[in-house]
């Protein structure tokens, strides 16, 4: 699995890695059972601190997407099977989308505007 880190994100590194790990649940690239690399290997090709990767890892076990266990690593659990739905709700709605001649940058303002109701 690439990780890809954004240098001009404002968001935390941790962040950005949890997001990476949760883009490629809704992509179906990773299922449940699959195991995500060590945090060390993470934090040596990206050039970061094990603790900054070991943080992603956490807040995923903690929504419930990973298990996490000595011995083991860090292994995709069945939750994050209902991300994948999301993938199909997106491809639906950029269908739509396609249908009513809006295009990706509307679209994507559409989204974001519509985000703001949930934080």
């Amino acid at each position: 699995m690439l990780f890809r880190l954004r240098p001009d994100s404002a968001g935390p590194i941790f962040a950005q890695l949890a997001d990476a790990v949760r883009a490629e649940l809704c992509a179906g690239r990773l299922h449940p059972g699959d195991k995500l690399p060590p945090a060390r290997e993470v934090a040596a090709g990206l050039h970061v601190n094990v603790h900054t990767v070991l943080r992603a890892y956490q807040d995923l076990r903690d929504e419930g997407l990973l298990e996490l266990r000595r011995g083991r690593g860090a292994v995709i659990t069945e939750a994050g099977e209902h991300l994948r739905s999301l993938n199909d709700d997106v491809r639906a709605l950029t269908a739509k989308a396609a249908a009513l001649h809006i295009g990706p940058e509307t679209l994507s303002a559409l989204v974001k505007e519509a985000s703001h109701d949930f934080r």
